[in-house]
């Protein structure tokens, strides 16, 4: 735990649509962080109705009017203010709500799901906030390997899922992203169609309501190669900065960038003797670099805002 740190917990939003990969960046900032010193919350269980019932009516768990958002909203007050809540439980197993669970807060709080920009109310409440926007056709393939193996759906009703809901995600989901301080985008490397694991590459949208860290001393002869940071203009024509690192980018070269965010954050050095380096992750062969290198990122701003650098 940073020293001198603001006296509340840290708040982390992570939206996107199902299956963008909310949960496995939420388990790597978490691991980074310390697990003892984060609590992580769905806001899937804030949903109104259960699987069957939303069969039934014919809705979907994309649609705010099905979630109890006002909840969420009080429950993120009471979190940010260092209130315990009791929060409820959704089982994506079998689509059934479970008992409830006592939740206190810890020193940081990771809060991911589909709707958690969807309020004002919701969004003043976090201190970093990031927009998941994978490539559509990688996160297809990304929710029909999850649902078919850890949720109990056949591959014909996942895509009858994804058909049914092809008008929700614009209308609900997609216009979160222009609430987030960074928007991160997996997507396939040119070439490699097939490809939906370790070799993606990633773009950062790095917008301006955050103080990102200085990147550019990487941008030399000796790191340059699979990785880049460029100014852009965003979907909305804002200015923004764009960097991308690709699944390619060789061992030495993505530890140069871990050690330059860690040495960003000198008061978290701690954090960093539980965590395993790049290089240390690349012996036992289980490692995405890009994915990696945008878990400590996310970390990173997590630090700083703990240290009252950017919180709001």
């Amino acid at each position: 735990m940073p020293k001198n740190r603001v006296d509340r917990p840290i708040i982390l939003g992570i939206v996107g649509d199902s299956a963008a990969g909310k949960t496995t960046l939420a388990a790597g900032v978490a691991e980074i962080l310390g697990k003892e010193q984060v609590v992580t919350i769905c806001t899937d269980d804030y949903h109104k109705y259960n699987r069957a019932q939303r069969a039934e009516n014919g809705t979907s768990a994309l649609d705010p009017k099905c979630n109890y958002l006002d909840i969420i909203e009080k429950d993120l007050i009471s979190l940010r203010n260092g209130q315990a809540i009791i929060k409820p439980v959704y089982s994506h197993h079998d689509g059934t709500f479970q008992a409830a669970q006592y939740i206190e807060p810890k020193p940081y709080v990771v809060v991911e799901g589909l709707l958690g920009f969807s309020t004002r109310t919701m969004r003043n409440n976090y201190d970093v906030k990031i927009y998941l926007d994978p490539e559509e056709e990688l996160r297809v393939r990304w929710k029909v390997i999850r649902d078919t193996t850890k949720r109990g759906y056949t591959e014909e009703q996942v895509l009858a899922s994804l058909e049914k809901r092809k008008d929700d995600s614009p209308a609900f989901i997609q216009p979160q992203r222009t609430f987030a301080d960074m928007a991160i985008q997996f997507y396939r490397p040119q070439g490699k169609e097939d490809e939906i694991g370790p070799a993606l590459n990633v773009k950062h949208t790095l917008r301006p309501t955050l103080p990102h860290p200085d990147l550019t001393s990487l941008l030399d002869v000796g790191v340059s190669t699979g990785i880049s940071l460029d100014l852009a203009r965003d979907r909305d024509g804002k200015p923004v900065d764009i960097l991308d690192i690709h699944g390619s980018i060789e061992t030495h070269r993505a530890s140069k960038i871990e050690e330059l965010l860690w040495g960003l954050i000198p008061e978290a050095q701690h954090l960093r003797e539980n965590t395993r380096s790049i290089e240390e992750l690349e012996k036992i062969n289980i490692i995405s670099h890009p994915l990696m290198l945008t878990q400590l990122l996310v970390a990173y701003h997590m630090v700083k805002a703990a240290l009252g650098h950017h919180a709001i």
